[in-house]
């Protein structure tokens, strides 16, 4: 497959994209579909409330979509967009990128029976996103992550968070109770100091340590001899693993994995149902965090 071409409203900044790239920009979906009747695939990235209306219209000229995170700005649209899919016999992704973070990737195998997650997502303030709360904008990537590996659904949810920078929720705690009895714990922040993303789990004898930024593993294990490079462990009844993890970019794994759907028609690794499911989770946060802000007289929340 080949880049054909780049849509923007602003056909400046489109140009400017197509030429760095080798291709067209264009300023509409009508534009490029009506000059290029070949186009197979696209990937929206436009802000959230338009993704719904452009992928829609994509999906119905026979196009295959990749739609960045969070894949609408509703869930009755998301629906839409799901039964779409479905009826044109589409293939549609939800761009939850840490998905084909290799760290992630590397975990997988070593699921069991996960009962306590500690994630922290904390970025510098930025003027981008600021369209959605901080729960939309970065924790609904670990959202996403945590759903997809406890494979429970969500019992009880509490939440706080405040604006501090934007007019949205810029700084986010999370805690969240599952059918399964895990307990997952969350802070998210577009106002921190460094950036600092890292997801840590505990299940039956084993704690693991993920690092997305890194996209390193650490995995200790009790009543296992171990040791990492040569280091003995603290403990000498506790293993201490690394797992290989297998570097890349995870926007290229991503990009790859979508394309490699749309010339097999296979359903791709993150279906636009995941991204539906994040989403909503992602919703119940974000009206849990301003009924607490409404309930202790938080300036802003109501």
């Amino acid at each position: 497959m080949r880049l054909v071409g780049v849509v923007d409203p602003d056909l400046n900044r489109a140009d400017a994209v197509a030429r760095e790239f080798g291709c067209r920009g264009f300023g509409s979906i009508r534009q490029m579909l009506t000059t290029h009747s070949e186009v197979r695939a696209a990937s929206v990235a436009s802000p959230t409330q338009h993704h719904f209306a452009v992928a829609r219209d994509l999906m119905e000229a026979g196009i295959d979509v990749l739609i960045e995170k969070p894949v609408t700005a509703t869930l009755e649209e998301a629906d839409e967009l799901v039964k779409l899919a479905a009826a044109r016999k589409r293939i549609a992704q939800a761009g939850h990128l840490e998905r084909f973070n290799p760290a992630v990737r590397a975990t997988i195998p070593l699921l069991t029976q996960p009962m306590f997650f500690e994630v922290h997502r904390l970025s510098v303030f930025t003027p981008r996103s600021l369209d959605v709360d901080v729960v939309l904008d970065l924790m609904i990537h670990d959202l996403d992550i945590v759903l997809s590996f406890a494979n429970s659904p969500v019992k009880e949810v509490r939440a706080v968070g405040l604006p501090i920078l934007s007019g949205k929720v810029d700084i986010a705690n999370v805690r969240l109770e599952l059918e399964s009895g895990c307990i997952a714990n969350f802070t998210a922040s577009r106002v921190s100091t460094e950036r600092v993303r890292k997801l840590r789990f505990f299940q039956p004898r084993q704690y693991v340590s993920l690092d997305y930024g890194r996209q390193e593993v650490l995995v200790f294990t009790v009543g296992q001899d171990g040791s990492i490079q040569g280091a003995p462990s603290v403990n000498p009844q506790i293993g201490v693993t690394k797992p290989p993890v297998a570097v890349e970019e995870p926007l290229h794994a991503e990009l790859k994995s979508f394309l490699h759907a749309v010339r097999n028609r296979s359903t791709s690794i993150v279906p636009l149902e995941d991204g539906r499911r994040a989403l909503a989770l992602a919703l119940e946060i974000v009206a849990a965090i301003r009924e607490h802000g409404t309930k202790v007289g938080l300036a802003g929340m109501n």
